[in-house]
């Protein structure tokens, strides 16, 4: 039946869960109508400017505030001792890991403003406050800050040799975690009754965030209610009150409020308290007017957290058959001049939880240092560790492959967990409840011609072109155990409120949570709103990241909707005067038993709103608000498949055919899945080919601009040929997987994997990220120097 002509009766369908509806919200963006943090001003607002530092270490002496009053239009200026006296706290890691030895892992205390030291390029040591933004610019310029230089320490491996320059001194060594996972003599066991081993050095480079959206913000204070609002772009409204009112402002979450608008691109980096924030709160309270302030895009390189960032060894044990026995992750992790809030989290725990992927590993091994350096703060980033995770196991299998001479599909396949396994206890400890590995491999082999590569191959060849095939399967644990709330709200212009905790920055949360509502309660999909980004208007929500919001609001609205549901039997009981177990739900409509004779969900709202069905002692409306109980782990899965060429002359490289595909359980809208598929990849792409971050040995950032830091661009981005193989996950009633990282996890080991196949006729085995032209030509003329 064509959609169009589908009777009215069934309209409702067209929106609900599994259907390609186009984001409700994109008319809206495309216009310019959108509303971001900074196209918001208040009455009387004035503008605030950060002072950074312009060393990466060293002793503050004096910051000379005196000189900025002299400027135009100048209001206040402020310091970390203003903050202290002001009794603001300092800026929480929230993770809680022990080091190996079992004591506590170190948490030097950042306060938003530091009084002793500065520990990176872009440290804010100062802000001030005037009537206009370039004003307070010219304001900032001229501080005066007096910095004692000391040594900086930049690279990993330097910061934990015995003579690095300190930046704590409670973590000697620069280690702030020593963590461990694993039974170690089981892992050698593993090893030492192994046929061949497998070890791999391998570099997971850092990555500048560079959302489209730089950060901004505005504070207010309410000297009448003693009370704070923060208008900024965020992952979930409520876990950054929380962390405002307890760990900054040491208030009742009451005192409170955080509003976001649209967000323009986040992945993890928008998620926590930035200095800036409490700042802004606090010259709030001290003029009695809102204060803003945007940062400009070079400040966003300095001052936004990066990602990634990591180098660890990785060994592989495998029988004289290539069964997997064990493997072992032994690395360094950066965590730039201070710990994030989940900083530790992305190179140790989701690195546990993800190495094993697809794979039979019986035991495991991981071993991190978490360490600090003079370099821009790192925190999580798209997949926050789990890209990492399968990269270095598929990195692994490949040059196992290599060595060992086991076909690479054939290695892959004869170690996967298969589906009458399940549910199956790894060696992370995650129990894998649903996925048909195997059979993913196969669909992405044979959508990406994979016999046909070597015909492709040798015209590649012909053209002076070296073309390599990358597979990459993946397998990807979401966002551990945590609690979501969906209220469902009827209003008074028969429309239907949503509310979630979770937050949209840029997924299609609009659409998709309407999809699933009106799929359960058939609501037309044109009349139900969403509300997310107003901490006043919420009772709970853990926000969205480690792709768990189709997951968690999914069951969230889910559970409402039946709660609804049983409300409106009674309600409609009372209507249709029946009883209310003969009370059927059905399309969106009450209807009793055996009859004809119903009424509208809809209709029955209104007339709760008109005291018409209120019966005592049962519900006195439809409107629900419902916290779920901890939602479990998901494992989205599947198999990317690349081909580049390079050219051999300039080392260049160019992704030239991509498939995949992928397990993301129940798909809500498969329109968003694959936008949001395509984001991922190109991430995962332009970390392996294109972004390069880059620090003198003085801790200066030199890749701190477009000019220097390469993005991938459209022209560079190859048709992606995108299927999906569904396998409903069996912990959460919806079914779903999550989808918002895994393009990352894919592309990143498919890329890689590709690069070093196109080289291998030269003996070459792995090949660090970024691949840069540079770095690829170098390699090139290396090996052929070799050979010669």
């Amino acid at each position: 039946m064509n959609i169009r002509e589908a009777p009215e009766e069934l309209a409702f369908h067209r929106f609900g869960i599994g259907q390609p509806v186009r984001r409700t919200e994109d008319p809206r963006l495309v216009k310019g109508q959108g509303r971001f943090t900074d196209d918001i001003d208040l009455p009387g607002q004035v503008y605030a400017a950060i002072v950074r530092s312009r060393h990466a270490h060293g002793v503050i002496r004096d910051i000379d505030v005196a000189p900025a009053f002299e400027q135009p239009g100048m209001l206040g200026a402020y310091t970390g001792k203003d903050l202290a006296r002001a009794g603001f706290g300092t800026l929480t890691c929230l993770i809680g890991f022990k080091n190996r030895d079992g004591t506590e892992m170190r948490k030097p205390p950042r306060p938003a403003l530091p009084t002793d030291k500065v520990r990176f390029v872009g440290d804010p040591v100062a802000f001030v406050v005037a009537d206009t933004p370039t004003r307070a610019r010219d304001a900032a310029e001229a501080v005066l800050v007096t910095i004692d230089p000391l040594p900086a320490v930049i690279d990993l491996q330097d910061a934990v040799r015995p003579d690095a320059p300190q930046l704590y001194d409670e973590a000697p060594g620069n280690v702030a975690l020593d963590y461990h996972y694993g039974d170690p003599a089981k892992v050698v066991a593993a090893f030492a009754k192994a046929a061949h081993l497998t070890r791999v050095r391998m570099v997971n480079s850092r990555l500048v965030v560079n959302a489209m959206e730089p950060r901004a913000a505005i504070g207010l204070y309410d000297a009448e209610t003693q009370s704070w609002t923060l208008y900024s772009g965020s992952q979930g409204v409520m876990g950054l009150r929380a962390r405002l009112a307890t760990d900054i402002l040491k208030v009742a979450p009451e005192k409170v409020r955080v509003l976001s608008g649209n967000v323009g691109g986040s992945f993890g980096m928008k998620g926590g308290v930035y200095p800036e924030y409490v700042c802004l709160l606090h010259a709030a309270r001290e003029l009695g007017r809102p204060v803003k302030w945007t940062n400009d895009r070079f400040d966003s390189f300095l001052s936004d957290h990066h990602g990634r960032d990591s180098e660890f060894v990785g060994e592989l044990a495998l029988d004289a058959k290539g069964r997997f026995l064990a493997v072992r992750l032994t690395g360094l992790a950066n965590m730039g001049g201070y710990l994030g809030a989940m900083s530790p989290l992305s190179q140790t725990l989701n690195i546990v939880k993800n190495a094993t992927s697809v794979y039979r590993t019986p035991e495991m091994e991981v071993s991190t240092r978490c360490v600090f350096t003079n370099t821009t703060v790192v925190g999580p980033y798209r997949g926050a560790g789990r890209p990492e995770a399968n990269y270095f196991m598929e990195r692994l299998i490949d040059v196992a492959a290599a060595e060992t001479g086991i076909d690479r599909l054939a290695l892959r396949r004869r170690n996967h967990v298969r589906p009458s396994e399940m549910p199956r206890l790894v060696a992370s400890g995650m129990t894998y409840d649903s996925g048909n590995f195997g059979l993913m491999l196969d669909r992405a082999v044979e959508a990406a011609d994979y016999k046909g590569f070597k015909e492709r191959k040798r015209q590649s060849r012909k053209r002076g072109m070296l073309r390599g095939l990358g597979v990459g399967s993946y397998l990807e644990v979401t966002s551990p155990p945590n609690k979501e709330l969906a209220a469902i709200r009827f209003e008074a212009d028969d429309t239907v409120t949503i509310l979630t905790g979770t937050f949209d920055q840029g997924q299609g949360h609009h659409t998709a949570f309407a999809q699933v509502l009106s799929d359960r309660l058939g609501i037309p999909f044109e009349r139900i709103r969403i509300v997310q980004g107003d901490s006043s208007e919420l009772a709970g929500g853990s926000g969205t990241g480690g792709s768990r919001s189709i997951m968690a609001s999914g069951t969230a609205i889910l559970e409402a909707a039946a709660q609804v549901v049983e409300r409106g039997r009674v309600l409609a009981s009372a209507v249709l005067e029946a009883a209310p177990s003969d009370i059927e739900f059905d399309a969106g409509r009450f209807l009793i038993a055996g009859t004809d004779r119903g009424i509208d969900v809809l209709e029955l709202a209104a007339k709760v709103r008109a005291g018409l069905a209120v019966v005592e002692d049962g519900p006195q409306s439809l409107d629900v608000s419902h916290l779920t109980d901890p939602i479990a782990s998901a494992f989205p899965n599947g198999c990317h498949i690349a081909e580049v060429e390079i050219d051999p002359q300039t080392g260049t490289v160019e992704v030239v055919k991509y498939s995949c595909v992928n397990d993301f359980g129940t798909i809500v809208n498969p329109l968003l899945v694959e936008g949001q598929l395509h984001g991922g990849i190109i991430q995962g792409i332009g970390q392996v080919i294109f972004e390069r971050t880059a620090y003198d040995a003085d801790g200066q950032l030199l890749t701190a601009s477009f000019m220097d830091y390469a993005l991938p661009r459209a022209s560079v981005v190859p048709t992606i040929h995108f299927e999906s193989h569904p396998v409903p996950a069996r912990s959460n009633p919806l079914g779903a997987k999550g989808c918002g990282e895994a393009g990352c996890a894919g592309a990143l080991t498919a890329v890689a994997n590709a690069i070093v196949d196109a080289l291998a006729h030269l003996g070459i085995r792995h090949l660090d990220l970024p691949a840069t032209p540079e770095r690829v030509w170098r390699a090139i003329e290396q090996a052929q120097t070799e050979i010669a």
